[in-house]
């Protein structure tokens, strides 16, 4: 039973799988006795509405309340902690009372950072169980708008992954995978999971923009996973991921580029040394010489374009990575020599990377690019020294210069300790009496013919 003891604002109150902030105060209702209270502790309580984080009096009770409503729900055992209560407080079979406020709410947050920046807010659940993979085939009604202003209505279909060829924002894509079938959802997407600074002119939505979507996936159809598939559908999937990240590449698409490439590497890694291995309900499965050579040179040419879409991303250690892993393939692959050395170039590593482009030399002589990288590194090569020799040799000068100083100092220090009135156990002495004491105190502590020196 629910009793609004103040009412809330407005009609809207918090929808399935909002983040709901409350506070409340729990007594039984037998004799009144407090059990537990948020507010006694000074911290709101938050929870997911509609995933059963509390119990179900709660789920359904708080869907119907609005901003600020104070209300009292009084619970059965069956909507609270059933036949066996939650001993010590609470006794088996109890009917409790909590008096609920609620503060606020926000979308569901999907962001992979729970950074607030992809919020997700269901108008109509969805269908069954399954959601969209990496790679599935989805077709969904969207609506986009910005600062209220509509700027996108369409149908559209694509390949989760590639949605930003289809002006479908990266945030956009993370929430459908989230989705189930015949879903209706509204996201919030925060800029850096929109369109980011750069905006999309062409649909008027500026830089830096906050967008809002209102989305149903009327239908998809997932990707088989690696774990599904036999060998040669691998390499399949594998020389389909090549050739779409080589037109993504021509199109100097390089992000959506090494999304394909990488599916290479997934699909491909663990099966490079070619040995039997087991496939999914398939059973034993190897591969003929002809497929295994297919097999390396698809996984050799991932990792190799991988390399180069780095290099363009200005990723260098990326791009170090992969062209080590081609070379652990092929060691004498003049690609991978070259684009490694590049990296190492980048990275401000000249030494390795001239090891790199002479090896290219010696395999290729006529090859002018490792040709050029090569005096590259020669000059930063020599540059590094020059700058060593120069630092270091300033260092010395100062050190030598610092020596020279404190033996100076030093010797005055020793000068003006002679002249000291109160010097250790030989008492006062005038000026005429230095001499004395220089010479009569170094024959009474057994050092004749030292000569003392005060300059």
């Amino acid at each position: 039973m629910k009793e609004i003891l103040k009412a809330g604002e407005g009609d809207e109150g918090p929808f399935q799988s909002s983040r709901v902030f409350v506070h409340y105060v729990g007594t039984l209702a037998e004799d009144g006795a407090k059990f537990d209270s948020s507010r006694d502790r000074g911290d709101k309580f938050e929870f997911t509405l509609g995933k059963g984080e509390v119990i179900k009096a709660w789920d359904m009770g708080v869907a119907t309340m609005k901003k600020g409503e104070l209300a009292r729900l009084t619970c059965t055992h069956e909507y609270a902690y059933g036949e066996r209560g939650s001993p010590p407080k609470i006794p088996p079979e109890a009917t409790l009372v909590f008096e609920v406020e609620l503060f606020s709410w926000q979308g569901e947050d999907l962001s992979p950072k729970k950074d607030g920046g992809i919020l997700r807010r269901i108008l109509v659940p969805g269908e069954g169980y399954q959601t969209p993979n990496e790679g599935a085939k989805v077709e969904v009604k969207v609506i986009g708008r910005v600062n209220g202003t509509e700027f996108d209505n369409r149908e559209v279909k694509f390949p989760i992954g590639e949605g930003t060829e289809h002006q479908i924002p990266e945030g956009l894509e993370r929430a459908l995978e989230r989705f189930k079938t015949k879903e209706k959802s509204v996201i919030k997407l925060q800029p850096k999971y929109g369109f980011g600074s750069a905006g999309l002119p062409e649909k008027n939505v500026p830089p830096g923009a906050e967008l809002e979507y209102e989305v149903e996936l009327t239908h998809f159809t997932k990707s088989k996973e690696a774990w599904e598939m036999n060998q040669e559908e691998k390499i399949e999937h594998a020389r389909i991921h090549k050739d779409r990240g080589t037109h993504y590449f021509k199109k100097e698409k390089y992000r959506l580029a090494v999304k394909q490439y990488k599916k290479i590497i997934d699909l491909l890694q663990y099966d490079s040394e070619n040995k039997v291995v087991i496939c999914g309900d398939w059973g034993e499965c190897g591969l003929d010489d002809e497929k295994k050579k297919e097999s390396f040179n698809v996984l050799l040419a991932g990792h190799l374009n991988l390399a180069q879409c780095y290099l363009n991303l200005k990723d260098n250690i990326h791009a170090k990575e992969n062209s080590e892993k081609a070379l652990e393939m092929d060691e004498n692959n003049v690609k991978a020599l070259f684009r490694n050395g590049q990296a190492l170039v980048l990275l401000d590593e000249p030494v390795e990377a001239q090891e790199n482009f002479q090896k290219c030399l010696s395999i290729d002589p006529n090859n002018k690019a490792a040709s050029n990288q090569l005096k590259i590194c020669q000059t930063k090569i020599k540059a590094n020294k020059d700058q060593q020799k120069k630092l270091y040799g300033g260092m010395f000068d100062k050190f030598a210069e610092r020596d020279a100083k404190k033996e100076l100092n030093d010797r005055y220090k020793y000068k003006d300790a002679m002249k000291d009135e109160n010097i250790g156990d030989w008492g006062n002495t005038d000026a005429s009496s230095e001499n004395k004491i220089q010479g009569l105190d170094t024959k009474s502590l057994g050092i004749e013919g030292v000569e003392m020196v005060n300059s």
